[in-house]
């Protein structure tokens, strides 16, 4: 998550309590991450857990559907924010933003990595399982998916 995004997100948590993500499939808001008061979004056995956000006292949960983590799972996702209104269903919307996913596919190194140790369902977290760390906060999207050939900058946190 961009510095930008994890500030509206607490401005938000301040007026909503606690939030989580759901990875958007592309119905009514193409492939926006949606942003909801936590427990709004009925969350599924088969759901994945790409991360929990370093926002906020409890962190914020990000969630995607099963079988869109299959196509995506060979991709890093950042959550930005831009001007402009996506749908009405994410609880930015009302200010004048909206959340966006950036990326880059994943190095072979980092896909090993994920066959190895591979992400929470919704049906373990269910159970009890939590992840072990909390994803960062970054100043700019390029500083977590930096262009090849050029250096990241350091991470905040």
């Amino acid at each position: 998550m961009t510095q930008a995004a994890a500030d509206l997100l607490t401005k938000l948590q301040g007026r909503h309590g606690a939030l989580m993500f759901h990875q958007s499939g592309g119905c009514c808001d193409g492939s926006s991450p949606m942003c909801y008061p936590d427990g709004d979004f009925i969350v599924g056995d088969r759901d994945v857990l790409l991360a929990v956000l370093d926002v906020g006292d409890d962190g914020v949960p990000i969630w995607i559907s099963g079988p869109q983590f299959d196509t995506w799972k060979h991709t890093q996702l950042v959550i930005d924010v831009v001007p402009g209104r996506g749908g009405g269903f994410s609880l930015e919307a009302p200010e004048g933003m909206r959340f966006l996913s950036r990326g880059r596919a994943f190095t072979d190194a980092e896909n090993a990595a994920l066959d190895r140790d591979p992400p929470l369902t919704g049906a373990r977290y269910a159970e009890g399982d939590r992840p072990g760390q909390r994803a960062p906060v970054v100043a700019e999207a390029q500083d977590a998916c930096p262009i090849p050939g050029r250096r990241a900058a350091r991470v905040q946190g």
